[in-house]
């Protein structure tokens, strides 16, 4: 049976069992991910948390949504055993009517079949399994990603695996904080927690390229799952572009970890530029669904 639970009675400990034995896991459904990441959660759940389904939460004007944070890619059905990820379709219809609004990307381990009430929108994510020899990865290398690796290593690039976390946000928002109004001060301050909380649980690494003169070019945070390694946030400098200090970065990471067991999650992009440099690596695209539906009363369903 599949009910309904609100946040505080949510039993954190089976749910965390849950995702971590999930066919399907993710880091983002996590409990303590989902804590930082949104102020209230609530969940589906089967029988004894056999499966899950987190319900990020919000109030706006006096009306309940569910929406995807900040921070967060895919959501959705967590399953133990495959055959409940045909459950989907069930969950969805077990969203309590309180919730006139719902926003959530699904994993890419699941699909919906669109309907009047439901709207899916399909989006790009792309990956790449390092269960291949460095050698064998690197034939797939397109030749632009090539040329930059090269300049990399005219520029003598080296890493540095301990900065802060707000070292590499302050990049960020050196490189390309005017342009995203759209995050905000809690959002930044969201992420730099989840990195800190990530590293404190040793599931989190804050990886940064310098250059001559310890000059600070580019940076990158992953976040490891089960079998899983998510490039969740990122930050260059011009300097960095010049010298490939990007794709250095995740080359050197796919060096060590090559022949593993890890698939590393791009975490996106619809974006055809960053879609293209993702696949120079030779991942391939594991597109997810975004499900809306639309239960607001009129005329409010007209509007979001």
């Amino acid at each position: 049976m599949i009910r309904f639970i609100e946040h505080l009675q949510v039993d954190t400990e089976k749910w965390d069992a849950c995702i971590k034995r999930s066919v399907n896991s993710l880091p983002y459904a996590f409990s303590w991910y989902l804590d930082i990441v949104v102020l209230e959660w609530d969940a589906l759940v089967l029988d004894d948390y056999q499966a899950v389904f987190p319900l990020p939460s919000r109030k706006k004007f006096l009306l309940q949504y569910s929406f995807t944070p900040f921070w967060v890619q895919q959501l959705g059905l967590f399953y133990i055993e495959s055959e409940d990820r045909h459950l989907l379709s069930d969950f969805i219809s077990a969203i309590p009517d309180s919730y006139r609004y719902i926003d959530l990307n699904m994993n890419h381990y699941t699909s919906v079949i669109p309907s009047e009430l439901i709207n899916i929108r399909v989006r790009s994510n792309y990956e790449l399994r390092l269960n291949r020899p460095y050698s064998d990865m690197k034939k797939d290398y397109s030749k632009n990603l090539l040329r930059n690796l090269k300049k990399s290593n005219e520029n003598h690039l080296q890493i540095f695996k301990n900065d802060s976390p707000k070292n590499l946000i302050n990049l960020f928002k050196l490189d390309k904080g005017p342009k995203m109004k759209h995050f905000s001060d809690l959002d930044y301050q969201n992420l730099e927690r989840i990195m800190h909380v990530a590293i404190h649980k040793n599931c989190g690494q804050v990886l940064m390229a310098y250059g001559e003169g310890n000059q600070l070019q580019a940076g990158m945070f992953l976040l490891f799952g089960i079998n899983r390694v998510i490039f969740l946030f990122s930050g260059n400098t011009s300097q960095g572009k010049k010298n490939g200090a990007m794709p250095f970065l995740i080359d050197s990471f796919f060096k060590e970890s090559a022949n593993s067991s890890f698939t590393f999650d791009f975490e996106g992009s619809d974006d055809k530029d960053l879609g293209r440099f993702y696949k120079g690596f030779g991942g391939k695209n594991h597109s997810y669904q975004n499900l809306k539906m639309n239960r607001l009363p009129f005329p409010l369903s007209y509007f979001r």
